[in-house]
């Protein structure tokens, strides 16, 4: 009897809502008897249409806000971090809702924080760089992801951004091109240290061996091109070339349709007076006065040229006579990178006649330069670029 009475006497004074002992008790007028501060937080309790606070365990308090960045839903007490803690100060808070989950791209897994303008619909910033790539997209900086709720600034604001964007951009490239300009002079001097030592004999000089052919559209049009555009012979006719930007108008000269970087060989057989063989920038001088034309005679090319008995290398006007013996065949190394440049003469041997170090700042081309013969039509002269197997 007395382990009943204990029983009931619990039973009596327990708040049914925190199931404790009563404290400072309130009966209601049905005759229940409840805690003060559970009667004043019965409310809070999310009832079935509410959103429940993801965090509560046991009975759920309602939520007052969901975080679109957490993907959950807070009561006042577990959503206080998300004013205390900074880096929870930058989540996105939204009125309680139950779809959350719907905020998620399907695809990709993230937030969906944009709204397609071309196919309305909120989509995600992979989808941007993905199936709604180009497409007009503003930020979605609304509660709701429907499209009727997206609140969207006006397009004198998105002016104003890009504008502001367009001037950033121009300040950082023209901060990025000093830099890599001083980047590229260092990285030079690094190559030149780190690159492979130039080959001692022919065969190892073969292994960086090139396919180059000469452009037709920048043939002068006393040159005359054949084996697959890959020989130049001196004509006193002129051809009947297009007109085209790229030919050269002032001296017989060809550059090569192929740009050369990085380690390349090649090799040039001669015949007749003289021939230039060199190397240039695409974006040397074609046209106008000759001054400055030549291969050598500017800033943009460095150039070998070979008489019947003498060399003469020449690179902004600047001339140095060399020696070496007499050869029909020269080849030609380059180490771009490196900026390595040299020229020897090939016969049973391989000469070195010149070498030059410098940096090279642009892509460059192979070059022919022709001089007419003063022995008739029978001794033209012909440069060509071999076919190294």
């Amino acid at each position: 009897m007395a382990h009943k009475k204990v029983q009931l006497d619990q039973e009596t004074f327990s708040c049914s809502i925190c199931l404790d002992l009563l404290k400072d008790p309130v009966t209601t007028a049905c005759g229940h008897s409840y805690c003060r501060n559970c009667i004043k937080t019965d409310h809070c309790y999310a009832g079935p249409e509410d959103v429940a606070c993801d965090v509560c365990t046991g009975r759920k308090l309602k939520a007052i806000k969901s975080c679109l960045t957490c993907l959950a839903s807070y009561c006042e007490k577990h959503l206080q971090p998300h004013y205390d803690a900074a880096p929870l100060k930058k989540h996105k808070l939204v009125a309680p809702s139950k779809k959350l989950q719907e905020n998620i791209c399907s695809r990709h897994d993230e937030v969906m924080k944009i709204f397609c303008r071309t196919d309305q619909q909120s989509i995600c910033y992979v989808c941007t760089m993905d199936e709604h790539k180009g497409h007009e997209t503003v930020p979605a900086l609304s509660e709701s992801t429907h499209s009727s709720s997206i609140n969207i600034r006006p397009l004198r604001y998105f002016e104003d951004v890009t504008a502001a964007v367009s001037e950033t951009r121009d300040k950082l490239q023209d901060i990025l091109r000093e830099e890599w300009t001083n980047i590229s002079l260092t990285v030079t001097e690094v190559d030149v240290l780190l690159s492979p030592p130039e080959p001692k004999t022919r065969a190892g000089f073969l292994q960086y061996s090139c396919e180059i052919t000469l452009d037709p559209n920048t043939a002068h049009r006393c040159l005359f091109l054949s084996e697959g555009n890959r020989k130049a012979t001196f004509m006193k006719q002129q051809q009947s070339y297009s007109d085209h930007p790229d030919r050269f108008t002032g001296y017989s000269q060809v550059l090569s349709r192929e740009s050369l970087t990085g380690r390349c060989y090649w090799e040039v057989e001669w015949r007749g007076r003289g021939v230039d063989v060199a190397v240039a920038y695409k974006n040397i001088r074609r046209a106008g006065s000759l001054d400055g034309f030549g291969f050598g005679f500017n800033d943009k090319s460095w150039s070998l040229r070979c008489y019947t008995n003498s060399y003469i290398f020449w690179c902004n006007k600047k001339r140095t006579d060399l020696s070496g013996p007499r050869s029909s065949r020269v080849g030609v190394y380059l180490d771009h990178r490196a900026g390595i440049l040299s020229f020897y003469s090939v016969s049973e041997t391989m000469t070195l006649l010149h070498r030059v170090q410098t940096t090279f700042t642009q892509p460059l081309y192979a070059g022919l330069r022709l001089f007419e013969s003063f022995f008739g039509e029978s001794n033209r002269d012909t440069a060509e670029l071999i076919e190294l197997k």
